[in-house]
């Protein structure tokens, strides 16, 4: 069998934009037996002086005192696994550069444009030297998206090299069914789930009704800390209803309606000061507790308006919508011990956040929804499985590596085990070497538009999380993937709104999402114990 063989003119090496001698590269092909690289590295010169006060945004070692000493020899796949993770730490450090050339290049501009200056130099000089500039600047411009596309390449080299170490020389860990607890998956169990609240099939159809208070009784995560800045705010809806986040003056979140007391201007359009909201229209100011503070141009008068409580735990700043006193405790939403956060997004999605979450307690679909993104080239198994304890609402897909649980009162949480895209059939999340986590907030903005956030984490790869552009392929990714579900959801909505039950039918691989069906219509009726929760 042909093996792969790679030079290291696959990988992205050193090459400068200022002046440089192109990289000496060869590539070796035909050569049969063990998957070998070639490696040969390329040289580079001229460095871009770091201006003082720029340097503790770029003070990143330069790496290649640290390239593998592989030059002129074959590798083994670790060894080229080695020198491809070199080079994503190398390409960093070089985009480093680029963009500190940049910002170097302004300040001179800026020198340039000096009145000061410009006293000691004739125009026709300053207009010479503006040209100059403009040229290195566009030269420099073009240097960083040459930059992004060798970040891209280079990713996907060490994808495919980390799936040929994977699928060819990782050991196999063998995990047998015993290892886990008793799990039960039956056309006999989902009947069984069907009837046993109320003795009543399941029926979503309708327009969809005006939300259970008792469904506003728990603590929502609404925001990611990260996004909640000392002089930032961050509008939600929750449940029909229009609410501002922002820090007070002990640094803590706040929740207050969206609302001014005065005018019912939307206080998000103002300003944070002082740990205080500012409303645009007459400058009137809240604390986090709601209470007005200031009333510029008037008698300060005793004006309050609504709040609710909030407070940060994990990452995620969370608010309690609801009028029963809040819950001491809170769910953990941190990820698991040795994943790394590489990605948060908020997306705002015009669909009711149900049928969203029906949408994310489902993978029997991947196959045939999501066959441009991660799902493709999946086989279509003969029998998909969701195997949960006799109660709870958490489990794993048979055959796919993952793990999946619904938390109240919207959240979802998934760990895959990444081995053989395109080949998963047979594993389990225990085989897999290397892991992505998943969290979904599905928070219900109003009875047709949700709220979500989105948290992703690995287990392997953390130089991932410091390469510039990784938070835009992420979420380019993202809603690639969500744009798959959405067209479908979408269509789900119109039909349901027109009285179409969007759960007829129900089978095997549907029971996280009956589960989860099942426990809201309990919340909704305020039944005093719900099914699933021990």
């Amino acid at each position: 069998m042909n093996a792969a063989v790679f030079t290291s003119s696959a990988l992205s090496l050193p090459i400068s934009f200022c002046k440089t001698r192109s990289s000496q590269l060869t590539r070796k092909k035909g050569v049969k037996g063990e998957f070998r690289v070639f490696a040969v590295f390329g040289e580079d010169s001229g460095l871009v002086e770091k201006k003082s006060q720029w340097g503790h945004l770029f003070d990143v070692e330069d790496p290649r005192s640290k390239t593998p000493p592989y030059k002129g020899k074959f590798m083994d796949v670790n060894q080229a696994l080695e020198v491809a993770r070199f080079d994503i730490q190398y390409l960093d450090w070089r985009a480093r550069q680029d963009l500190l050339t940049i910002m170097l290049l302004h300040d001179k501009v800026v020198d340039v444009l000096n009145p000061l200056a410009r006293e000691y130099k004739s125009i026709g000089t300053v207009k010479k030297e503006l040209a100059g500039l403009q040229e290195e600047l566009a030269k420099a411009h073009q240097q960083v998206h040459i930059s992004e596309a060798r970040v891209s390449t280079a990713l996907e080299k060490l994808a495919h090299m980390e799936e040929l170490v994977n699928d060819r020389l990782l050991p196999v860990r063998v995990a047998t069914e015993s290892d886990r607890p008793s799990y039960s998956t039956s056309v006999q169990d989902l009947d069984r789930e069907k009837t046993n609240i109320g003795g009543k099939s399941l029926n979503v159809s309708g327009p969809v009704q005006p939300y259970s208070p008792h469904l506003k009784n728990f603590w929502y995560p609404v925001a990611f800390t990260a996004d909640l800045k000392h002089d930032t705010m961050v509008p939600v809806d929750c449940f029909e209803q229009p609410w501002v986040i922002f820090r007070g003056e002990d640094g803590k979140p706040g929740c207050v309606r969206n609302t001014c007391a005065h005018r019912a201007c939307p206080l998000d359009l103002g300003s944070v000061n002082n740990g205080r909201i500012q409303c645009p229209y007459h400058g009137w100011e809240y604390s986090t507790d709601g209470k007005c503070t200031k009333m510029p141009s008037t008698k300060l008068l005793n004006v309050k308006i609504k709040s609710i409580p909030c407070l940060e735990q994990d990452g995620m700043v969370w608010v309690w919508p609801g009028d029963e006193p809040p819950s001491p405790t809170l769910p953990c939403l941190q990820p698991p011990s040795g994943f790394v956060i590489h990605a948060e997004l908020v997306m705002d999605l015009p669909v009711e956040h149900g049928l969203l979450l029906d949408n994310l307690l489902d993978l029997a679909h991947a196959p045939f929804t999501h066959t441009s993104t991660f799902a493709k080239g999946w086989s279509v198994p003969s029998l998909v499985k969701f195997l949960t304890p006799s109660s709870g609402l958490q489990g794993y897909w048979d055959p796919y590596p993952i793990d999946m649980e619904f938390k109240p009162p919207c959240i979802v949480l998934s760990t895959i085990g990444i081995s053989k895209p395109g080949k998963l059939e047979g594993k389990s999340t225990e085989q897999c070497a290397t892991h992505l986590h998943q969290l979904h907030v599905c928070l219900p903005s109003s009875r047709n538009k949700t709220r979500l956030l989105y948290r992703m984490s690995l287990d392997f790869a953390p130089i991932l999380k410091n390469l510039p552009f990784m938070e835009h392929l992420w979420r380019h990714f993202a809603e690639q993937v969500l744009n798959e579900d959405l067209r479908l959801v979408l269509g789900q909505q119109e039909r349901m709104f027109n009285g179409a039950n969007i759960w007829n039918l129900p089978v095997a691989y549907d029971k996280l999402g009956v589960r989860y069906r099942l426990w809201r219509n309990a919340v909704d009726r305020g039944d005093d114990k719900l099914p699933f929760s021990g």
